[in-house]
C-alpha cells in the first residue's frame, strides 16, 4: 500500500467518524416564555447544558411572548404538527393543556431515565403537574408570593424582631398592629399591594382563603358551601386595611415596586421573581436593608398560593427514541443543575438542590423556602390557569372590593354565580 493510499484512507476513515459523530447530535427544539430575569438566567444555564453536552445535544432556544399568545402558538403548532420539542408550561395549565390533547405523559419510564422521581419533589408540585394520576410536566421551581420588608422603618417603627423578620406575622390583629405602627411612625404606605390589577391580587385572596382550608372548587362547583363566605373573609381584611389607609389603593404592578423600593411602602406582596431587582439595588448601594418572608398567618394557619415553571413535551411530533431520550437528558440536567435558576428568586422543585450546603446560603430564599409545606395551587379544571377564565371572571370584582368601592359579600355573590355559569 503507498503512503497516497493510505493517507487518503486515513482522511476518509477521519471524515466517516465525523460524519458519524455529527449525525449522533440531536438538536432539541425548545420553546419558553422567559423575560427578563428569567430569561437571562435560563439563557445561561442552556449554554451551560450545550457547554456540557457538546457533539450529543444542541439545545435550540426561542423565547415567545408570555401568557395567552404562547398558549396559543403552543395550540395551533400542536394542531398542525410544528410543535418544539420542549417547552416551558405553568403547572396551572395543565389540566386545560391534557384536555386540549396538547401534552405527552411523562410515563414512569421516563423518570427513571431521568433520575428523577416523586420523591425528589413536594407533594404539592407532584401533584400540581399531574392529572388522572398521570404526570405531565416536569416541575422546575414553584414561584410562590412573599412579603417583602424593609427593615429600617419596621425597626424606626418598634416592630422588627431580634432576628430582623416583622413582628405580628402570626395573627391577624398582630400584622395589623404592624402596619398601624408603621402608619403612625410617619410611613406613607405601611403595605404595597397590586389593587390596580385583579389578576394579581388573586394570588393573596386564595392563599388567604386557604389559610381558612378554603376551596375555590369542589367536585365541580364553585365555592361551595361555606367557602363562599371564607372568600368574603379574605376580600374583607384586606378591604379594611385599605379603609384604614394602611393598603396602597388603585397601584399597578410597577408603580407597586417602585413604592417599596423608594421607601414609600414598608412592606410589599409580590412574586419571588422580585429578589433579583432587590439584590441588584442593594449591591449597588440603592437600597435599604431588606428581607423577604412567608406571608403572614392572618387566619387559621399559614398557606401561600404557588405556581410552577415545568417542562413539557407536547404532543403531536415524530419523535424518535434518540430524540426523546436527548429530551429527557435537557429536562433532567436543568432540574440537578437548578441552583443557579434560584437567582432569579425561584424555589427550586427538585429537592436536593433546596436541601444543599449551597442553597442554604442563599438569602432570603432560604428563609422564605418553608412555606413550600403550606402552598397550594389552582383548582384542576381547563378552566384555571394563568390568563384563564377564572382569574377574568374574579378580577372584576376584586379592584373595586378591594379599593373600597363594593362590598366583599356583594363581591364574593357576584363571582360565585359568574364562575357557575362557566
Amino acid at each position: 500500500m503507498t503512503d497516497l493510499l493510505r493517507t487518503t484512507l486515513g482522511a476518509a476513515a477521519i471524515a466517516g467518524l465525523a460524519a458519524t459523530s455529527l449525525s449522533a447530535q440531536e438538536t432539541v427544539v425548545w420553546w419558553d416564555f422567559l423575560g427578563g430575569g428569567d430569561g437571562v438566567r435560563m439563557k445561561q444555564l442552556i449554554e451551560d447544558f450545550n457547554a456540557a453536552h457538546q457533539s450529543e445535544i444542541a439545545v435550540d432556544a426561542t423565547t415567545l411572548e408570555w401568557g395567552v399568545p404562547f398558549y396559543t402558538k403552543v395550540q395551533t403548532s400542536v394542531a398542525v404538527g410544528e410543535a418544539p420539542d420542549i417547552m416551558t408550561y405553568h403547572a396551572s395549565r395543565i389540566p386545560l393543556a391534557v384536555d386540549q390533547n396538547l401534552l405527552s405523559e411523562i410515563t414512569p419510564e421516563d423518570w427513571a431515565t431521568m433520575g428523577l422521581g416523586q420523591g425528589d419533589y413536594a407533594e404539592a408540585t407532584w401533584d400540581a403537574v399531574s392529572v388522572d394520576g398521570k404526570q405531565y410536566a416536569v416541575p422546575l421551581d414553584t414561584h410562590p408570593i412573599v412579603l417583602y420588608y424593609n427593615k429600617d422603618l419596621l425597626a424606626a417603627a418598634g416592630r422588627l424582631n431580634d432576628d430582623g423578620t416583622p413582628m405580628g406575622m402570626d395573627s391577624r390583629e398582630g400584622f395589623t398592629q404592624t402596619l398601624q405602627a408603621l402608619k403612625d411612625s410617619g410611613v406613607t404606605f405601611p403595605l404595597g399591594s397590586v389593587t390596580a390589577d385583579g389578576t394579581f391580587m388573586f394570588r393573596t385572596i386564595y392563599s388567604l382563603v386557604g389559610q381558612q382550608d378554603g376551596e375555590l372548587m369542589t367536585d365541580g362547583e364553585f365555592l361551595a358551601g361555606d367557602n363562599a363566605e371564607k372568600l368574603t373573609n379574605a376580600l374583607g381584611v384586606l378591604a379594611e386595611w385599605t379603609e384604614a389607609g394602611l393598603q396602597s389603593t388603585y397601584t399597578d404592578y410597577p408603580a407597586t415596586v417602585a413604592l417599596f423600593t423608594s421607601g414609600e411602602a414598608a412592606m410589599m406582596i409580590n412574586g419571588v421573581w422580585e429578589v433579583p431587582t432587590m439584590v441588584d439595588l442593594e449591591k449597588d448601594g440603592k437600597l435599604f436593608s431588606w428581607g423577604a418572608v412567608e406571608l403572614p398567618v392572618i387566619f387559621d394557619h399559614a398557606s401561600t398560593y404557588a405556581d410552577s415553571h415545568a417542562f413539557a413535551i407536547p404532543n403531536g411530533n415524530d419523535m424518535s427514541p434518540e430524540k426523546r431520550a436527548a429530551v429527557l437528558e435537557v429536562m433532567g440536567w436543568i432540574s440537578q443543575n437548578s441552583l443557579f435558576w434560584a437567582t432569579a428568586g425561584h424555589i427550586p422543585a427538585y429537592g436536593p438542590v433546596t436541601q444543599s450546603d449551597e442553597y442554604a446560603k442563599m438569602e432570603p430564599n432560604a428563609t422564605y423556602s418553608s412555606l413550600t409545606s403550606n402552598m397550594i395551587f389552582d383548582p384542576k379544571t381547563p378552566l384555571a390557569g394563568v390568563a384563564g377564565p377564572i382569574y377574568d371572571v374574579m378580577s372584576t370584582y376584586f379592584v373595586p372590593t378591594l379599593n373600597g368601592e363594593m362590598d366583599p359579600a356583594e363581591a364574593v355573590e357576584e363571582i360565585k354565580a359568574e364562575l357557575n355559569d362557566l
